[in-house]
């Protein structure tokens, strides 16, 4: 399904993806490795475009700095397209079982088409058309959270990867300015603090997702108004690419 940002033109940047340093704090095991998303030998999450990479070192470093009791905690970062496309599909069955359908429904059925457009509002469709790469496999998006030192998860009012409007950003805004729910209130400000911490080094936000951020792709350019993204899709078989 295309998206607004997918209209933006891509200058297809040679920069390399790199393996991330000890001291970004990555999620493990991997909730999507552990499903048994199709990474294969070669490949792995926890990689991003050098430049995004820096501008995450730089996050982690001022969340440090104002808020030395947490840290960021790296939930997924690169995807292969074929990653993409078994989490997309396994999504959209999962949602089908919730809903009591059968997830082998004809893909002309009106209650198929609902769950398809439901879940591309979170998940973006993996494609190889080269003109609109998934965010996540340009290795310029991440999705991230906040944890205590200890790596301790902190509640966010939401899951990773829930489709629903719980997982807007400022679902929980408007319940955090009136003071009627002291959780509400908690929650918004951590999303609004992990916000903060991201965008300061340059990094946009998903507007439908409180812990996807992008620097260099489509969606940064859009939101950036930026006249073009920098980073196109990258295959693990594309060995310049990748410095391991």
């Amino acid at each position: 399904m295309l998206k607004e940002w997918n209209k933006i033109p891509i200058l297809f940047s040679m920069e390399p993806l790199i393996r991330f340093p000890k001291e970004i704090y990555c999620l493990e095991p991997h909730a999507y490795e552990s499903l048994g998303a199709p990474y294969g030998e070669s490949a792995s999450p926890w990689m991003l475009r050098k430049g995004v990479l820096r501008r995450l070192l730089i996050a982690n470093d001022y969340l440090k700095e104002i808020q030395p009791q947490f840290r960021l905690a790296v939930f997924d970062a690169w995807r292969p397209i074929r990653v993409q496309k078994f989490m997309y599909d396994y999504t959209i069955e999962q949602e089908c079982l919730s809903k009591g359908l059968d997830p082998n429904l004809d893909k002309g059925s009106a209650e198929l088409e609902d769950i398809v457009k439901l879940v591309s509002k979170f998940w973006a469709l993996p494609t190889l058309d080269k003109s609109m790469p998934p965010p996540h496999s340009t290795g310029g998006a991440i999705d991230l959270t906040l944890a205590a030192i200890d790596g301790h998860l902190l509640d966010m009012g939401g899951d990773i990867d829930y489709i629903g409007p719980v997982s807007e950003p400022d679902y929980y805004l408007h319940s955090a300015q009136h003071g009627n729910d002291s959780s509400a209130s908690i929650w918004q400000l951590r999303r609004t603090l992990l916000a903060k911490v991201m965008k300061f080094s340059g990094f946009v936000q998903h507007p439908n997702e409180w812990w996807h951020f992008s620097y260099g792709d489509q969606l940064w350019a859009w939101s950036s108004n930026a006249k073009a993204g920098f980073y196109g899709a990258v295959d693990d078989s594309e060995s310049n690419f990748i410095i391991d």
